[in-house]
């Protein structure tokens, strides 16, 4: 090797570098060549050349690239480029934001968008009247923050010929007054009553949502993804054309994994469909002179075994409480009866297929456990990498099996704190015990559980940073000192929750070429503007972003950055 070929394309020195690794290791450098990284510490000097790219850090800290492991970027940039619903936080100011879109788009057939709350509305129930005060022409589709639930006008309820006698479907609930009739509510499969007549959106549109997703995510760090929903079925839109075809006219700069939507109307038959797409992929990988295992795969499936707790649809063991606090009969909904959920996993795991579990109410947590072990008593231990995602309410008894099981926890910590939707709508109707068991950060890593972290972007915010700063404080970020913190004892350090969203979800997402710096791993690294650990901890959601590499590109660098 001549001393040209021993130079650095990129090398970052004069500051701290958090390698992530098992040993929490810092190091003084980092060095890249061809999209890898070649040398650490003082070595990274004598890899610098006439052509090499040098980044003084002067005290910023390098960590590695974030990776979402459950989040949503086309249908998220999709809703912010339509009626955008996420910054208002009132009933009257949702209304008019709703009437103010429609005004300015006096040509669009259906107004849609969404990402409105669920606290803004008494229930968390918005009515068609509602909108039928400012809108009477056109059907009113707009799914809410978490879409498991779809706000609707009286115009879109008679296009889909849903009145009194229209039955709940399986699986979904149509919210109804005294009398039977629909309010405009429509919970979980219910959606699918209007939103499968709601046009299809382009595939030029949804290839410019993804692109501007992308950017949104570089900007904060994240230069890997997982997709947790994609294909024919769900709440939002197939992603799976336009994932494609930003590889194709190589515009994906993000490594993605997308999770393939399991439709509950159908059986195991599916799985044929679901291994064509894989393989499709994986054609194209070859077909492109890249690895099997390149920029873009879809080797995962995603089961939506509950729903979410604030209209009870969560699966608890045990019921809710009624509005007066006493005990219920109603335990919420279960989308995949638990034996066929294990069958079907079973089949997944065979076939080599990752499984991705929708998993929010403790009885849904361990139906997806029980599914995972039915697959390793069938198979072993096979390198599938099963996760669980939400994971609200978690039983005592279940807390080790995800250790004992292989079965990764994957946290979407900016959820563990007091809002209004916690307190209002979710804390009365779990009753202090079941309280006391939300989002058990601390008890899975105390039992040796390996922790990913996701945003469920746009369900809440994409930015890392304010998902690590509600993980270790147990408080939102901006709340001030005297906020009542949430849970104490589940806190975890700030460390941890890096890792959660470095090496956890690499480890999710089967990127064990990243998630750390190491040498021989992918050159997927952050710069942040300022190392966090010197910083107050309520500070935490302050760090931002200065530039952000994938295969030691520059993918972001952020307008203020001096770098």
């Amino acid at each position: 090797m001549t001393i040209t070929d021993a130079h650095a394309d990129l090398v970052f020195c004069r500051g701290p570098v958090l390698t992530a690794d098992a040993a929490r290791s810092r190091c003084g450098g980092v060095a890249v060549a061809d999209g890898r990284i070649v040398a650490l510490g003082s070595e990274v000097t004598d890899r610098i050349g006439p052509r090499t790219e040098v980044v003084n850090l002067e005290g910023r800290l390098l960590v590695p690239a974030f990776q979402d492991a459950h989040v949503h970027p086309v249908g998220a940039m999709l809703e912010s480029l339509r009626c955008d619903l996420t910054e208002v936080a009132d009933e009257s100011s949702t209304v008019a934001a709703v009437a103010a879109y429609a005004a300015a788009h006096p040509a669009t057939e259906w107004i849609c968008g969404g990402g409105w709350s669920l606290e803004a509305f008494a229930g968390g129930t918005p009515t068609a009247a509602m909108l039928d005060r400012v809108v009477t022409d056109r059907p009113v589709y707009l799914p809410n923050r978490d879409h498991h639930g779809a706000w609707v006008n009286s115009r879109a309820l008679e296009r889909a010929g849903i009145d009194r006698d229209t039955p709940d479907p399986a699986g979904g609930r149509i919210e109804r007054d005294r009398d039977g009739h629909p309010t405009g509510m429509l919970q979980e499969s219910a959606m699918n009553l209007v939103g499968r007549l709601v046009p299809a959106p382009s595939l030029d549109d949804m290839t410019e949502a993804l692109l501007a997703a992308q950017a949104h995510l570089h900007s904060l760090g994240v230069g890997a993804w997982q997709d947790a929903l994609v294909g024919a079925g769900g709440p939002l839109p197939d992603a799976f054309d336009a994932y494609v075809k930003a590889a194709d006219d190589g515009l994906l700069t993000a490594r993605v994994v997308l999770a393939q939507w399991w439709d509950r109307d159908r059986g195991a038959e599916q799985i044929a469909d679901l291994l064509e797409r894989r393989a499709l992929l994986e054609r194209r990988e070859l077909d492109h002179h890249r690895s099997a295992g390149g920029r873009l795969r879809a080797d995962t499936v995603k089961l939506m075994v509950d729903g979410i707790a604030e209209s009870h649809t969560a699966a608890m063991l045990d019921p809710y409480l009624t509005s007066c606090g006493c005990p219920g009969t109603h335990r919420g909904t279960t989308f995949i009866e638990p034996d066929a959920l294990a069958r079907f996993v079973v089949e997944l795991d065979a076939a080599g297929f990752q499984t991705h579990f929708h998993a929010l109410g403790d009885r849904a947590v361990r139906d997806a456990l029980d599914a995972i072990e039915a697959a390793r008593v069938a198979h072993g231990f096979r390198d599938t990498r099963p996760h669980l995602a939400h994971l609200q309410v978690v039983d005592a008894s279940d807390i080790r099996r995800f250790r004992d099981l292989g079965a990764t926890a994957n946290i979407q910590p900016l959820w563990a704190a007091h809002e209004p939707q916690m307190d209002e709508l979710t804390i009365p109707f779990l009753g202090p015990e079941r309280t006391r068991r939300q989002y058990p950060f601390a008890d899975l890593v105390r039992a040796g559980a390996t922790i990913a972290a996701g945003s469920d972007w746009p369900v809440s915010s994409a930015d890392p940073w304010h998902g690590i700063h509600v993980a270790v404080n147990r408080v939102l970020p901006g709340a001030g000192s005297d906020a009542a913190v949430f849970l104490p004892e589940q806190r975890i350090d700030l460390m941890t929750a890096i890792a959660a969203y470095t090496a956890g979800s690499a480890h999710v997402n089967r990127r064990d070429s990243a998630g750390t710096i190491r040498v021989g791993a992918d050159a997927d690294l952050v710069v942040l503007d300022r190392d966090p650990f010197e910083h107050p901890a309520d500070q935490i959601a302050e760090t931002r972003v200065a530039q952000t590499y994938v295969d030691g590109r520059c993918v972001h660098r952020a307008t203020w950055d001096r770098g």
